[in-house]
Order: structure tokens, then C-alpha cells, then sequence
């Protein structure tokens, strides 16, 4: 016993210090991720320690969709063929589903979850077996409704116009679909017939060329809106003009101020939407080298750059806020997370991960 004692001591004191909270710590929400050990791992924020995971029945997850509640994931896995439904507050699967069945695959390329949660709308494409060769069929919007577990329609393509890739959103109360592209179409979503357009293709203001969309945040804005960085044209200096704004999908309105030339910087928000930080990540060019990584500073209540800090980044960078909006989190391709001061910039510490990262961060609060 007096050799085991001291042991056990340490031990005792290793995990008590494990589960004491950081300094400066990011708020007291937990954080969650998917990874490549087909789990959703889940940290403390106030502690950065692994606190559990979610086991995913579909296996490595792709990417992760938040329900407009925040009580849902759904989940696309690594072969864009299955969806698995996750309860957060239990962390227990609710339902898993496929579109292919035989010789058909069902590739899904895209999600979108209904805000009351009655159907997700897929971005699909077939691809059918038969015995010489492959049949890929075309691309495709389907409508599955999720208390009959089934596709009960296709959605028809606006217009007629065809598209590989699509950028929609619901209206807060689900009633309403934009389709955007150079105009953003409104469609209801009954009978997904348009009902409206949203002229974006014209200018804004006079003299000033079309706005398009860069990297915007809805994670800790209100439904029917996104805060982001949108570029113009000026068409007289032929300058790309880097914007601050939010748009109100419901009003179809664009509040924007220019804030610089446009650099291709993402976009994170704070909380309390008061504050906002994007990174730029070296690409090669001219005007950004590889190797230069730089810290942008947002003062989104007054619209305005604030201030651009070098730090040492990493070669495939995203970016998240604390909860508390103290701390920026680093994060993707890899299984750590570095932990960056808010305000000095200054790399406080690593979390470590057991497995590399597949999907977006979530911070959400304890249930």
C-alpha cells in the first residue's frame, strides 16, 4: 500500500488537473467535430479535453448540416451515397438512409435541411451498372421527405437551367426558396414554382458593378440572414472592391461597406456579431505567396477593417470563434486544433485530437 498510494495520488491529481478549466479559456460550450474514426468527437470548451463522441452507423463522416433548431445533425458520409441522423442532446442515431439500391448509386452532392425539419432537399446523380458500362444519369434535385423516409419528387430546375453545383437557402419559416446564381430566384415550396426574383446582376448603386457572394457566416447569425465579405466591380478602374455587409434574405436586401481590395479572405463571426476574423492563406500568386498567412480583424457594427497580423499558419487553414469570442480556433486537415489569442494573435497551445478531421467545427451550447 505505501508504494501504491504516492501512484494513485498522481493520478488522482493528473485528472482533476485534466478537467480544470484553460486560461484564457474560449467560453463554456462544447465543441464537436467529425473525423476519419468515424465518429463525432466531442470537446469541452472550457477545458479542451475530449469529453466523447458520437459512433456514426454510416462510418466516416464528409460533412456535417446543422438543423436551423440546433438539436440535428445530418450527416453525409465519405462516399456520398448515406445519411445518418444524430441526435445532439442524446448523441444516439435516429435514422440512416441510401438512394442506391442494385446496380444504381446514388451519389448526394449537396444538402439542404428544411428549417420545420419535414425534408431535405439532394443534389444528386445516378450512376447505374449495367454489363459493358457505366450509365451516368443527369444531375438532379430530389425531395426527401423525412416522416415517410422516402424521395416522394424531383424538384425541377428553375428556369429549365441545369446546374452542377447550386448555393440555396430557406426562408426562417421554410415557406420559401433561394436559388441563387446571377439573379436569385425565390421558389415556394409546395410546388417549388418561382414566385420572385432578386435582381442581383444589377448594380446595386450607380457606377458600381454586380455584388458577388465570398465567404459569408451564418453560424451565430439570426435565420433569414448572413453577415460576410462581397466583392464588386468597379467598372471604371476595373478594381475588385472587397465589401463588409449582411444580407436579409426576407427583404431582399444588401446593407454593404467597402472595406479594401478584394484578397479572397474567409470569414468567421463572433457570438455577438459584434466582431468578425478571416484568414489569408497563401495561394501562390503575385499578390499572395505561399507561406504568408495573415490574421484580419473585422469591427462588424462600425463596418470596418481593423487590423491584418502575420502569424506562422498552416498549409490548409479554417477558421472558427470561441463561443466567448476570446479565442480563435485553427483547424482541418490534420487532428489538431490550435488555439489563437483573439486580440495579440499570439498561439496559445494545440488541442489534440486521436484522428484527423473530416468536417466543420460546431460550437454549440451544453444541453
Amino acid at each position: 500500500m505505501r508504494a501504491i498510494l504516492p501512484a494513485l495520488i498522481v493520478l488522482s491529481a493528473t485528472a482533476l488537473s485534466a478537467q480544470k478549466p484553460v486560461t484564457p479559456a474560449g467560453g463554456n460550450h462544447l465543441m464537436y467535430i467529425g473525423t476519419y474514426a468515424g465518429s463525432i468527437q466531442i470537446f469541452d470548451e472550457a477545458t479542451e479535453a475530449l469529453t466523447g463522441e458520437i459512433k456514426l452507423k454510416t462510418g466516416i463522416p464528409r460533412s456535417l448540416t446543422l438543423s436551423q433548431s440546433r438539436t440535428t445533425f445530418y450527416v453525409l458520409d465519405s462516399t456520398n451515397e448515406r445519411i445518418e441522423i444524430v441526435d445532439i442532446a442524446t448523441r444516439a442515431t435516429t435514422e440512416t438512409f441510401t438512394l442506391s439500391e442494385g446496380n444504381k448509386k446514388v451519389r448526394i452532392r449537396g444538402m439542404q435541411v428544411d428549417p420545420l425539419e419535414r425534408f431535405l432537399i439532394l443534389l444528386t446523380r445516378s450512376a447505374t451498372r449495367q454489363i459493358d458500362r457505366w450509365e451516368i444519369g443527369d444531375i438532379s434535385m430530389q425531395l426527401y421527405d423525412l416522416a415517410q423516409k422516402k424521395v416522394t419528387r424531383s424538384i425541377p430546375w428553375p428556369r429549365g437551367e441545369e446546374r452542377e453545383f447550386v448555393n440555396i437557402r430557406f426562408s426562417p419559416d421554410g415557406k420559401l426558396l433561394y436559388f441563387f446564381g446571377d439573379d436569385v430566384l425565390i421558389l415556394e415550396t409546395t410546388n417549388f414554382t418561382e414566385v420572385d426574383t432578386w435582381p442581383l446582376s444589377r448594380p446595386i448603386e450607380p457606377g458600381l458593378g454586380r455584388v458577388n457572394f465570398g465567404a459569408v457566416d451564418d453560424f451565430n447569425e439570426d435565420p433569414g440572414f448572413f453577415t460576410g465579405l462581397f466583392t464588386s466591380q468597379d467598372p471604371i478602374q476595373n478594381r475588385r472592391i472587397m465589401n463588409l455587409g449582411r444580407v436579409n434574405l426576407v427583404a431582399k436586401t444588401i446593407d454593404l461597406t467597402p472595406v479594401g481590395p478584394a484578397e479572397g479572405i474567409s470569414f468567421a463571426m463572433s457570438l455577438d456579431r459584434k466582431r468578425a476574423w478571416g484568414l489569408l492563406q497563401g495561394g501562390g500568386s503575385a499578390t499572395q505567396p505561399i507561406g504568408r498567412y495573415e490574421f484580419w480583424a473585422f469591427d462588424v457594427t462600425a463596418r470596418k477593417l481593423i487590423s491584418r497580423t502575420a502569424f506562422e499558419g498552416r498549409p490548409r487553414m479554417a477558421l472558427r470563434v470561441s463561443s466567448n469570442g476570446r479565442l480563435l480556433y485553427i483547424y482541418q486537415a490534420g487532428e489538431t486544433i490550435d488555439v489563437y489569442d483573439s486580440t495579440s494573435y499570439k498561439k496559445l497551445r494545440t488541442i489534440e485530437m486521436n484522428a484527423d478531421q473530416t468536417t466543420s467545427l460546431f460550437i454549440l451550447p451544453r444541453k
